[in-house]
């Protein structure tokens, strides 16, 4: 389980995370929303480690990893693909999957062998297919659509093992077919490997749609957090963020 107790980070003045306290349940699915400066991304940050926490803790499975490098963090088991996609341009699919497991395995020292271990093989090619990107495998990735690209940026994150993986705007910059074919994506990840799974996400069709447990935060607190029907009830979420519309739907 991940959980959160007492998280804050001030820049200045600005709270940008402000005493947040949660639990994601081992195999859960949660999105976490909010308007721009609510401090999704920096809740994001304090987690994987590009930030230190001013005060809390971050616990998974017991284990405090606030104020932890990013790769100590990753190494315990939390992974995150961007919501700018972060890859090799000039490797190919499997190239850049062949070298995450090798720098993982700690023999970075053969990524350019002719033959890669079988170990290493195994499990860029089941990230690969995981993604759907194993008919891909010999495309450079900066050849590849803008969707398929944020596909590969979370095959390294999964490629790691994690036991829980953060996924920051995964539909960012996608039209509406590519969108959905994004999050059922994510879906069907989520239901195959049973890893904890905590999206930021903008779409709210999206996050209505598959979300089983919503966090909205405000100004770096949490304003709410339940189901979808829960939060579209929500007075105060429909006041701070999501206006009539899902009010009125959630009313039909």
């Amino acid at each position: 389980m991940l959980e959160i107790r007492g998280l804050s980070k001030s820049f200045g003045g600005v709270k940008a995370t402000d005493d947040v306290s949660l639990d994601f349940a081992d195999g859960s699915l949660s999105a976490v929303i909010g308007p721009n400066g609510a401090g999704k991304s920096t809740f994001f940050n304090l987690i994987t480690g590009a930030l230190k926490p001013d005060a809390g803790k971050i616990l998974l499975d017991g284990i405090d990893l606030a104020g932890r490098s990013p790769p100590d963090i990753v190494r315990c088991g939390i992974g995150r693909a961007f919501q700018v996609a972060s890859i090799f341009p000039s490797l190919t699919v499997q190239e850049t999957m062949l070298a995450a497991v090798c720098v993982d395995q700690g023999r970075a020292g053969v990524l350019y062998r002719r033959f890669p271990l079988a170990e290493t093989r195994d499990r860029a090619e089941h990230a690969m297919e995981l993604l759907g990107l194993a008919d891909r495998r010999g495309r450079t990735a900066a050849t590849l659509s803008h969707g398929d690209q944020k596909l590969l940026d979370i095959a390294l994150a999964l490629v790691l093992d994690p036991k829980v993986l953060l996924l920051d705007e995964p539909t960012a910059g996608m039209g509406t077919e590519e969108r959905w074919r994004m999050i059922d994506k994510i879906r069907e990840l989520w239901e195959k490997q049973k890893i904890t799974v905590v999206f930021i996400e903008h779409d709210m069709d999206i996050v209505f749609k598959i979300a089983p447990s919503i966090v909205v935060l405000c100004y770096g607190r949490i304003l709410a957090s339940g189901p979808p029907d829960e939060i579209r009830r929500n007075a105060a979420v429909i006041e701070a963020y999501l206006g009539t519309e899902y009010h009125t739907e959630a009313a039909i």
